[in-house]
């Protein structure tokens, strides 16, 4: 019986004996599998992928300190996959992105980081889960070589990224909930219409019920913390390829 079903355990096994007429207890059965040798081997721990971290688990204290990316998953009406990227701004809480597509690559990533540094400046710390995209080598390469240090919270820990699950939240239930999307170019007027209402419309309690646009606004006229982007806007310039890497 064991020979012919080599994957069931001891009681599965006492369960079929049983239908054919044995008299046999699951304590014999499991004595005798392990004399003969006869156990299911546990299954191999599944090893997961970890991203190398540059930087410390970091609060941010001023604008541009520390960005959070992630992914979300939906579908159009018609059926069709929705891969949705979005960026934030840990301190302003502001958006920076709001991208979606049938599939993002890692290389769409690092466009899309591009575009976004290059309209708000340069972040010192990244935060991330260690999705494929996030811990590829042309990702960690680049944000090395233009000195952003990265930080990837433990597999299976979602609340160390908790500003973008928050997000991911709010996004969840007052944009996808609440839209019935047909295309992938229909997803994209409503994503940024939902960009704006965040950034500049919708208050938020964490900043004095300030929206994240004009706070940020006041943080870059205040104490003039942002990074400086000179030396990075020239690496970018220089590249005729957006998705060439350093």
């Amino acid at each position: 019986m064991s020979q012919k079903y080599p994957f069931f355990g001891y009681r599965k096994i006492t369960q079929k004996l049983r239908n054919e007429g044995w008299d046999v207890g699951k304590k014999l059965v499991q004595r005798v599998r392990r004399e003969e040798h006869l156990q299911v081997p546990p299954p191999k721990p599944r090893t997961r992928r970890q991203g190398l971290s540059t930087g410390l688990p970091t609060e941010a204290v001023r604008r541009n300190h520390v960005w959070s990316w992630d992914f979300m998953s939906d579908y159009t009406q018609r059926g069709g996959k929705l891969r949705v990227f979005n960026l934030i701004d840990e301190y302003t809480r502001e958006c920076h992105c709001i991208h979606s597509d049938r599939a993002i690559k890692s290389e769409d990533v690092l466009t899309l980081l591009k575009d976004a540094i290059a309209e708000h400046g340069v972040p010192e710390y990244i935060c991330s889960d260690n999705g494929p995209e996030f811990i590829a080598k042309c990702i960690q390469g680049w944000l090395k070589d233009n000195k952003i240090k990265t930080i990837y919270i433990d597999p299976g820990c979602p609340w160390q990224n908790g500003f973008v699950e928050s997000f991911n939240d709010k996004f969840r239930r007052e944009c996808l909930n609440r839209e019935l999307i047909y295309t992938l170019s229909e997803s994209r007027v409503i994503f940024d219409d939902y960009r704006h209402l965040h950034n500049h419309e919708r208050p938020h309690r964490s900043l004095g019920l300030l929206t994240p646009a004009p706070f940020a606004k006041q943080q870059s006229a205040g104490s003039g913390s942002v990074r400086p982007t000179a030396s990075l806007g020239q690496n970018l310039s220089k590249s005729t390829n957006p998705l060439k890497t350093h």
